[in-house]
């Protein structure tokens, strides 16, 4: 049982999704227990397995780790997917870190009030094409891969975060063509575990929809 993986988390993408691409990529076989009421929440909390009161939670090798960056860089440190060496790991760190930042403003989205979600989306869409994506495109200008020249957890991130930019905003890569080649046209969606985790029955999850969110709000009574 030592290599069972089991995600502990709602039914939807949020800051799981993220896990779930790095095991993907490497082909980690994981199980996923929902929450779906505030019971269940509660008695995570009073088994004592969410330190700071949070999910996402991952059991792995015999542990309940919580805090998504901690699990993403552990995940990647044992498979392989952080870097050559400490300089290298702090590069693929900055650029998982901005990337997670950008993916969180649109993991906001859906509890945003419906009236002020077009200021929200124009504030995501600007600050993408202004402060995130030049810095990919100039760093994959040339290389394959953002650091190292290998797949690094980062890699991965740009690929979860550009999908989720042509959700929202159609055509928003024609003025960065290095990184829409690495996103749509082959480059990374060839990477097996990729591929795998793109198509129909995966558990890659859909846009948030309003049960989501409802279920979300009831389990933290929000």
């Amino acid at each position: 049982m030592g290599d069972r993986v089991v995600l502990h988390y709602f039914n939807g993408r949020g800051k799981m999704e993220s896990i779930r691409w790095l095991l993907a990529v490497a082909n980690v076989e994981f199980e996923e227990m929902y929450l779906t009421t505030r019971e269940q929440y509660l008695k995570l909390l009073s088994d004592g397995d969410l330190m700071f009161q949070q999910v996402p939670m991952v059991e792995i090798d015999g542990m309940k780790l919580i805090q998504t960056k901690a699990i993403l860089q552990y995940i990647a440190e044992k498979y392989n997917l952080h870097g050559n060496d400490k300089v290298d790991r702090v590069k693929v760190n900055m650029y998982a870190e901005g990337l997670m930042d950008l993916m969180e403003m649109m993991m906001m989205l859906p509890f945003t009030p419906t009236e002020d979600q077009k200021a929200k989306l124009d504030t995501i869409q600007t600050k993408a094409k202004e402060r995130y994506l030049p810095v990919f495109e100039k760093a994959l200008t040339g290389p394959m891969y953002l650091v190292g020249g290998r797949l690094s957890y980062a890699d991965v991130l740009l690929l979860e975060c550009s999908l989720m930019l042509e959700e929202k905003f159609p055509g928003m890569f024609a003025d960065f063509p290095s990184v829409k080649v690495n996103a749509f046209q082959g480059r990374s969606t060839r990477i097996p575990g990729v591929d795998k985790f793109l198509k129909p029955g995966s558990k890659k999850k859909p846009q948030p929809d309003e049960k989501y969110v409802q279920t979300v709000m009831d389990v933290f009574k929000m």
